[in-house]
Order: C-alpha cells, then structure tokens, then sequence
C-alpha cells in the first residue's frame, strides 16, 4: 500500500476506482518534486566496459484511476492470448481484499491507459476480467484484457513487458515506472524480507528497496524492472511512511525469529516469479498447475 492508506481511499472515491493500500494517488505537486523518481541515473561506463543496460521506458505500463500497471506476459506466452494487466491486489476497484481472501475470474469492465516509451497515452485497454487477485502472502492483480498481445502490438507497436522467472537477487539494479505518474525511480534491491506486516495483511519475501526508490502514493502497481535484463521482477506495493510499527502504511519487517525491524521512509514491492508457474496455455490462469504456490481461494 503505497502512501497512504486513507489518502487512497479518499483519491478512489475522487476517481471513481479502487483504493490502492499504501499507494493510492495523492495529489500532484511537492510530493512528486522531492521524491526520487526523477530519470534513472546514468552511470559511466569505461571505454572497453561491457555496454549499458538499454535504459528503462515506459513502453508497456499502464495508468489506472488512481494506481499504476503494466501489460506482462509469461515467456512462452501466444501472440493470439489475451493480455494481461499486472497490478496490486490493493489497487481493485472491487477494494482491498481481506487476510485470506483471493479472487478469481471476477467479471470487470475496468479500463487502463497504455503508454509509449515516453511516457504519453497512446490507447485505452479493457478489461474483460479480475482472473486473480489476492493481498495475502503478496500483493497482486492480474487482468485479462479484451485485447490480445498482437492486437495491443499492431495497434501500438508496443509489446508487453517479459516476467522473469527466477527469483531476483541482491544489488540487482531495478527501477520503478509508474504509468499513473509518468515518472520512474532507480535504486537498487537492498534485500528480501520473510515477512512484511501491514495492518491486517501479511506478505513473504518481499523486496526491500535501498533508499533511493522514494515511491509516492500512486505508484502502487508499478512494475519492478531488472535494468539489465528489462524484465518484470516485482510489483511494487508500500513503504513505511512515519516510523510506527505494523500499521496501515507502515509496514514492519520480521524475520525467521520473531524479530520485529521499523524502517522508516524505506519501501517494497512483491516478487513476481511466483505468478509464472500459474499462467497456463492461453495466459489463463490456473492455480492447479505444477509449482503454482499462489494462494487459492
């Protein structure tokens, strides 16, 4: 729940769709000055260094009412499958879904923005499900939009964003890419947290940003990019924002041993490796298949 949880109930009933936990929209202004999501950084590169990663765009990634998204596929996925539409489970405009709950094929109507590279709004999607959502043991949504990837990529030249399938590691670069903002944050993986408690809501083997990636509210959805490979390797989805403990919008870690760490300003998102064993043939999901961990309703 990417900044704050009461500030995205109050911008979904604005907007008119579902809150997102700690990042619903807030409104545009200072909060999106100071915070670090100006262009990724450019790091030097030696005359005979292996060259740099392509730098991330916002080819891809999507505008919700009030959170960010990306359109994704698995690798083996058909050009002829509907697309998919990843984003948090908090950001359904169903609302949050409580400790437990998973939702499935759930009729939606709901509509998202697709960006080109540079950030501008070239098309609108549709979609004509929820085929998973959950807030239990990570924080995610996947929409199957009416369109399928051919069409999306003959319509717009745009073609979806890989899932990667490895659990990510340490000291990869990443970067954040919010399509509701138009903006993105570079930093790097600081690490892996056992459980990260927010509120009601528990989730295993979160991301832990370092503090450079400084998400807002809006933000919550957005695709976590490996800069080297270009590959979805998370959704980012909360940050702690003023030190207490466990609560709404401040999260806490806990690790192997009961132990509780406050961390106050740093922020997280949820892997995204895990999804891939339960897309089926035809991008469906399928909760049944061999390794899908997803929890079921």
């Amino acid at each position: 729940m990417n900044k704050p949880l009461v500030g995205a109930f109050l911008a979904a009933l604005l907007l008119g769709a579902g809150v997102a936990p700690a990042v619903a929209a807030e409104p545009a202004g200072s909060a999106s000055e100071v915070s670090a999501e100006a262009a990724p950084q450019t790091k030097y590169t030696a005359p005979d260094a292996v060259p740099a990663a392509k730098a991330v765009t916002f080819a891809g990634t999507v505008a919700l009412s009030n959170c960010s998204g990306s359109v994704v596929r698995i690798p083996d996925a058909a050009p002829t499958d509907p697309a998919l539409v990843l984003s948090n489970g908090h950001c359904m405009e169903s609302g949050f879904p409580g400790p437990g709950e998973v939702v499935v094929d759930q009729p939606s109507s709901r509509t998202f923005t697709l960006l080109n590279a540079s950030g501008s709004g070239v098309g609108t999607l549709k979609a004509s499900k929820i085929a998973y959502g959950t807030m239990t043991d990570t924080d995610l949504s996947l929409y199957e939009l009416t369109s399928t990837y051919q069409q999306i990529e003959d319509s717009y030249g745009i073609q979806a964003l890989e899932l990667e399938t490895a659990h990510p590691t340490a000291d990869t670069a990443i970067t954040v890419a919010s399509g509701y903002w138009k903006r993105t944050y570079s930093c790097d993986i600081d690490g892996f947290v056992h459980q990260l408690k927010e509120g009601r809501w528990t989730w295993k083997d979160s991301v832990r940003y370092t503090p450079e990636c400084q998400t807002i509210g809006g933000t919550s959805g957005s695709p976590v990019i490996d800069d080297a490979t270009g590959k979805v390797v998370a959704v980012n989805n909360t940050g702690n924002e003023s030190g207490q403990e466990c609560t709404d919008n401040n999260p806490c870690e806990v690790d192997e041993n009961g132990e509780v760490t406050v961390r106050e300003g740093i922020n997280y998102a949820q892997q995204t490796y895990n999804m891939v064993p339960c897309i089926g043939a035809g991008s469906k999901i399928d909760l049944t298949r061999e390794g899908c961990a997803l929890p079921k309703p």
